[in-house]
């Protein structure tokens, strides 16, 4: 393939053309907006840095985090401190680097907004300001709500997800995460090198845009985050369902979706950078190889299965219960209570721990109520046992 367009310059987009460039190809990106700011916290997990040193050896402004601290819709709390810790840019400083990779690898970097795509011909074609233009292969890299769908059907509200959020001129040392009643999402504060990302994600179809703004002003006035004057924004992420991974093409026979745009995002903790960048490198690698069929099973190896396990717990964990309990309530009690726990839920999200081998670690090293609380939440079956008494930890 002589030359490539990838429509959108995010993290995956900008993977994608460094990956091919590198190879020798011709890569065009298309971004109206190149490397811009969005409600997000902005954090990189290990399992990122492990993947891409460069994230962590650049002299470009970030906040290594260490802390996290965990509040419960009845404000129970718990810290937990991270063995490896988060990585949190800006997203514009983390945008404008893998952009700038991308074109010191050859990739010719465009602030143009495509208007329109073409895949019915061999050829994909697309249009910028009016005018056609034809390319071998078209990556669409243009976020969850994009409408250049060729071969795919638009992601569904219940397969959406409202960010709201503000970036507050004050500093921290620790990550919060706050989660609320009846409620599907969740509040974080993500400390960066000269703010703070305080913002709000909930589901599309079970939450108002008012509901999120309300939430979020009542926690940042409890906390005390100074908001008056900072600057608010919104944007809509995908929160895939099962049914997402399995009734949604990603690939086409002239164009292919990664990033947002595929929906490759946890839909239980909202983490999608490291899967937008790792999809973008899987696509370029297929494409570079000339085989770019082999893209899905490359990404189902990698990430897709995890994302697959978090769609089918998402909702037992937020709208769940255990001992006439909230699941995040209970979580948080058992948190304070059990040091073994703590490592557990540490290593999930510092990404040392994955879902999908959770089993034989919740089994091997929890015992009693804290083995049947995890159990019942990941839907694991476990030996039959008697369910002990448990006290819960004072309010």
């Amino acid at each position: 393939m002589s030359e490539i367009v990838i429509v959108g310059g995010g993290p995956s987009g900008a993977m994608c053309g460094e990956q091919l460039a590198r190879t020798g190809h011709s890569v065009h990106i298309f971004d109206e907006h190149l490397a811009w700011e969005k409600p997000c916290g902005g954090g990189l997990t290990y399992k990122a840095t492990q993947c891409y040193p460069f994230l962590l050896d650049n002299p470009s402004p970030k906040k290594l985090v260490h802390n996290v601290e965990i509040i419960s819709a009845e404000n129970h709390r718990v810290k937990l401190d991270l063995q490896h810790p988060i990585v949190i840019y800006s997203r514009t400083v983390l945008n404008g680097m893998l952009l700038d990779r991308a074109r010191e690898a050859g990739c010719q970097v465009h602030r143009s907004h495509v208007h329109e795509v073409d895949t019915a011909s061999d050829k994909p074609r697309y249009s910028i300001d009016g005018q056609w233009r034809a390319a071998d292969f078209l990556v669409l890299a243009a976020g969850a709500r994009n409408q250049f769908l060729p071969g795919t059907r638009p992601l569904q509200r219940d397969e959406l997800e409202m960010t709201q959020g503000y970036f507050v001129p004050q500093t921290s040392e620790e990550i919060i995460i706050k989660f609320l009643p009846d409620f599907e999402g969740y509040i974080w504060s993500f400390p960066r090198a000269d703010h703070l990302s305080l913002g709000i994600c909930g589901s599309m179809s079970a939450h108002t845009s008012s509901e999120l703004r309300s939430h979020l002003h009542t926690f940042a006035a409890s906390e005390k985050f100074a908001i008056e004057s900072a600057k608010f924004y919104s944007h809509v992420l995908p929160s895939p369902q099962v049914r997402t991974f399995s009734d949604r093409s990603v690939i086409g026979r002239n164009w292919a979706l990664i990033g947002d745009a595929a929906a490759w995002v946890d839909p239980l903790t909202g983490e999608g950078l490291f899967y937008a960048m790792r999809s973008g490198e899987l696509l370029g690698k297929s494409l570079a190889e000339g085989c770019p069929d082999k893209y899905p099973a490359r990404v189902k190896a990698s990430f897709s299965a995890e994302l697959e396990f978090a769609a089918r717990i998402v909702r037992r964990f937020y709208r769940g219960s255990f001992l006439g309990c909230s699941v995040t309530t209970r979580m948080v009690q058992f948190l304070q209570r059990n040091a073994v726990f703590r490592q557990l839920l540490s290593d999930l999200i510092c990404g040392t721990q994955d879902y999908t081998t959770l089993k034989q670690r919740v089994l091997g090293h929890l015992g009693g109520t804290l083995s049947q609380f995890v159990s019942s939440v990941l839907n694991f079956e476990r030996p039959a046992s008697k369910l002990p008494t448990v006290t819960p930890a004072a309010d």
